[in-house]
This record gives structure tokens, sequence and C-alpha cells, in this order.
């Protein structure tokens, strides 16, 4: 997840010099002037959102309601001007609007014109704090935002699992709501087969609200076999991510090469000959019970 355009880039045709400084400084964090920029950035990214919660406060909006609405415009104007600059030194537009943080930058602006026509729509102004995912540029931490692949590429392994499973609970609580509403009935709350399957869903999870309660010896009886069968299900998605996980990083272990006569084992790229005696190394697959293959 990063901005597309690219200082470093071979400049396009008709690009004006003063274009080409304004994504250095817009989209650059390798100078001083793209740091400070990012900085201010998010500093105003944080203070727009204290804005947005402390007018859902009822007694600070009613105190502060002009003074904070005048705050959110300035927010709401100085974003679509950083937008439109976005947009104008890009060196693909297509591909920083529609990229992660392109949509990021747009959602974040729409909610105060949206709140224009729809008052209440202001307060999703909040999506402004998925902006504050460039920390990771201005603080050199991208490098991690690789291990988000490690969990995609689980999920997307175990889809199928996954979808089993949620088929499986699915029918529990379709067949738990159903049975609770004609043994409980409307006295105890379970007016109706989705309000029976609601409770089921709130139970399963081991949530548990308290809204709906079964009364009868026979749906308390019910009640608690569907808790047990929640602590079950509740570690199955966590297995089946784990598994694949592990399989990942199983998968992305390079071959380790070692030496066919000392044993020795060496990691280094390219390594052709062992570097303690001189004999040809051979590869092997790492063993997890091999001190000398970690």
């Amino acid at each position: 997840m990063s901005d597309t355009s690219n200082p470093a880039d071979a400049p396009a045709p008709g690009r004006s010099p003063f274009r080409d400084r304004m994504e250095g400084f817009i989209f650059g964090d390798d100078t001083r002037a793209g740091n400070y920029f990012d900085v201010a950035l998010i500093v105003a990214i944080l203070l727009s959102i204290v804005v947005v919660m402390l007018d859902s406060v009822a007694a600070i909006s009613e105190a502060w309601g002009p003074e904070l609405a005048l705050l959110e415009w300035i927010f709401t104007i100085l974003f679509t001007v950083e937008y439109a600059l976005r947009l104008y030194s890009a060196r693909n537009v297509r591909s920083y609007a529609t990229s992660f943080f392109g949509v990021v930058d747009l959602l974040s602006i729409l909610p105060t014109f949206l709140g224009l026509l729809f008052p209440p729509g202001r307060f999703l102004l909040t999506i402004r704090v998925l902006r504050l995912l460039r920390v990771f540029r201005v603080l050199k931490l991208a490098r991690f935002l690789s291990a988000e692949n490690v969990l995609y590429t689980a999920l997307r392994a175990g889809r199928r699992k996954i979808m089993v499973f949620m088929l499986t609970v699915s029918t529990i609580v379709i067949i738990a709501g159903s049975l609770m509403y004609v043994i409980e009935g409307g006295d105890s709350g379970f007016t109706s087969i989705p309000r029976g399957v609601y409770w089921a869903i709130v139970t399963v999870t081991t949530v548990g609200y308290g809204d709906i309660a079964p009364a009868t010896p026979l749906g308390q009886m019910l009640a608690v076999l569907l808790m047990f069968t929640g602590y079950a299900i509740i570690a199955v998605p966590t297995g089946i991510v784990g598994v694949e996980v592990g399989r990942f990083y199983a998968g992305a272990q390079p071959a380790r090469k070692v030496c066919a006569d000392c044993g020795r084992g060496s990691d280094a790229p390219g390594a052709a000959y062992c570097a303690f005696c001189g004999e040809l190394l051979r590869a092997r697959n790492p063993d997890p019970s091999d001190p000398d293959s970690s």
C-alpha cells in the first residue's frame, strides 16, 4: 500500500520543472522538505480526527459547534488542495487515483461535502485515520508492511476451509434459532426465527448481550449446548489461518547449503564452496530440529 508516483522515475514528456519539484515535495520521502510535508500532513490528519470526534459529543458540539464546523471546513479545504496537487504532480494520475492511498485521500474529503446534504454523513470523516498509514513511509518502516502479504496469502490459501466453516456455523445458528423460537416463543423475546437466529449468533460467538434469554429448562439446555459449541468453534478459524501461515513460512525458506565434507552450513547467496574447508556445498532443505539450520 504505497503511493504509486516515484520522483526517481524517468520524466514524462511535457512535464514542467515545477511539476517535477512538486512531485518530489509531495510524494518524495528522501528529502527534508518531503519529510516535513509528511509530518505536517500526519499532524493535520490527527487534529482533524480530534475535531470530528469532539463534534460528536453533544455537550461540546452545543458549546463550540460553529468553531468546530469552521475547523472542519479548514481541514477539508487543505486536504482538497493537497489531493488536487497530488493529481497534478503525479507521473501517472490514473495509477495514483486508483491506488489505495489515492482512494483514501479522496474519501477523506467527500464526507464534509456529503454533510451538506446529509448532516450525519460528515462524521464519516474519521476514515481519515487510514491516511496515518503513511507514517510507515515517514519512519522508514515500509519494509514491515511486507508482513501483510503473509496474512493475505494465508487467508487466500485457506479460503475454501473458511467458507465451509462459515456455512457450518450458519447452519448451526439457523437450526438453533428455529428451535429456540419453537421452544420459547414470544413470551421470552423470541418473537420470530430471525430473532432466534440473532440470539444463536450472539451465544455461539460468546458475546452474550443478555437482551434475550431462554426461560424454560429445555431452552436453557439448548443454550448450554450452544455455548459449549461456541468455544469449540472459536478455535477453528485460528487453526486454519495458523496452519496456512506455517506453510507459507515453510515454503518461503530457501534451501540451505551444506558442506559435503565438514557438514557446516552457509546461507550466503551464490556461495558454491565452504568458507571453512573449501569443499563443494550441496543444497539441503532446512530442518527445524537441526540447530545449525536456523
